[in-house]
């Protein structure tokens, strides 16, 4: 009777262990920036909820409207890191400028903001463009390398 009892053990011997190390090698290229993903997503989802964390849903009714907006956006980018690398990493020069525009935003959008409002959007705006900055370093720095 046949041995068909699979056992386990180091995959070098298979015959196709060399397209799967390239196929691995090809998915996985170039996502040094894995490790900001969830940051992002984290920063967006917070930036969302920070009207009602910092409390300031009564008196900045259009900030509380632009955080929520611009906060699905940054995790939306987030996700869209996540799924397609190759094509979201292109967006990362954008991840800044809604950082900097979240420094401005509580002046901008928001009518005579006090102090929770403007350290709120000016971390978030710093975080959001701090991430968006090794986005890009790292995607240009894949870019050349591949």
């Amino acid at each position: 009777m046949a041995d068909v009892s699979h056992t386990r053990g180091d995959l070098a011997g298979h015959p196709d262990a060399t397209e799967m190390q390239a196929r691995y090698d090809r998915v996985l290229g170039g996502r040094d920036v894995v490790l900001v993903d969830g940051p992002v997503f984290l920063v967006g989802l917070y930036c969302a909820a920070s009207p009602w964390i910092v409390h300031y849903t009564a008196s900045q009714s259009a900030l509380v409207t632009h955080n929520l907006i611009v906060g699905i956006a940054i995790a939306l980018l987030a996700l869209g890191f996540t799924v397609t690398p190759d094509r979201m990493y292109g967006l990362s020069g954008a991840m800044c400028a809604i950082g900097a525009w979240m420094i401005v935003a509580p002046w901008i959008v928001g009518t005579d903001p006090d102090a929770g409002v403007i350290w709120n959007n000016v971390v978030i705006g710093g975080l959001t463009f701090l991430l968006g900055a090794m986005c890009v370093a790292v995607a240009s720095r894949s870019r050349r390398v591949t």
